[in-house]
């Protein structure tokens, strides 16, 4: 199972990129993305450090508030 957390592009050099995941900052890899679909603030899934998916604002955040509900739940029980 993989656990898609939402990251946004801050930087794109050729087919790499330079994705932050809530101050996370990861490589990614462009290769399975259409040429210049992926610019500096996009949203996208990445796993296995491929970018796979491209994401929509709204989409990202109200994946990334439930991510922070939950892990709000973890740390007060």
């Amino acid at each position: 199972m993989c656990l898609a957390i939402p990251g946004v592009v801050e930087s794109v050099e050729g087919r790499r990129a330079i994705v932050d995941f809530g101050g996370v900052r990861r490589e990614s890899m462009l290769d399975l993305m259409e040429e210049g679909s992926v610019r500096p603030g996009t949203y996208v899934i990445v796993h296995t450090g491929y970018v796979i998916q491209i994401l929509d604002h709204e989409e990202a955040e109200k994946t990334l508030e439930t991510w922070r509900e939950l892990l709000a739940h973890i740390n007060n029980t």
